[in-house]
């Protein structure tokens, strides 16, 4: 690691609101993540005005928090965690991270972990029992990462994403997160 990379001060934290400049940081990492294949569902960038929209979005959705990454305080990159609606009490006890990403330029800083582990850890304060989560196969690092933070492949989707023309499966992970490993209890 270069003098540079090991100076980098890697942060995460719950964004309540977003800054003009935290906006365009976190549009400009999606671009750059879309544009690297690990664009949370997007193929191809969709334009700043719609990653704008989509974002401002995510905040007013009661359901959804969203954690942002810095380095050396910009914003390089998000993860969300969602919570189920309220009319589906058979899941309750459930949340789900999506649309995690660290644009490639700062990437190998920890910030996905650290993301990761925020999420987790919101959820698990907010009372839930499990944590679920889905990622395409081709996010080889993103898979690296949670299987060794003890999310467990519980399927695979043969059909989840067409990217380039080519279908990619689709891994599917949980993770227990109350003492006991005990759902429900």
């Amino acid at each position: 690691m270069s003098e540079e990379a090991a100076a980098a001060v890697a942060s995460v934290q719950r964004a309540g609101e977003l800054s003009d400049p935290d906006l365009a940081a976190l549009c400009e990492a999606a671009d750059a993540a879309i544009i690297d294949g690990g664009g949370f569902g997007w193929v191809n960038p969709p334009g700043r005005a719609a990653l704008e929209r989509y974002f401002r979005g995510v905040l007013l959705v009661p359901e959804r928090e969203l954690y942002i990454a810095r380095l050396d305080g910009v914003v390089v990159g998000s993860a969300q965690l969602v919570r189920p609606p309220r009319n589906n009490e058979a899941q309750a006890f459930a949340a789900t991270l999506m649309h995690s990403f660290v644009a490639p330029y700062a990437r190998g800083q920890g910030l996905a972990h650290m993301l990761t582990v925020r999420v987790e850890e919101a959820a698990r304060a907010l009372g839930y029992h499990v944590l679920n989560l889905d990622v395409r196969e081709t996010q080889e690092a993103a898979i690296h990462i949670y299987e060794a933070l003890g999310f467990i492949r519980w399927g695979i989707h043969p059909q989840y994403a067409r990217v380039g023309g080519k279908t990619q499966r689709g891994f599917y992970y949980y993770k227990l997160l109350q003492p006991g490993g005990r759902i429900g209890s």
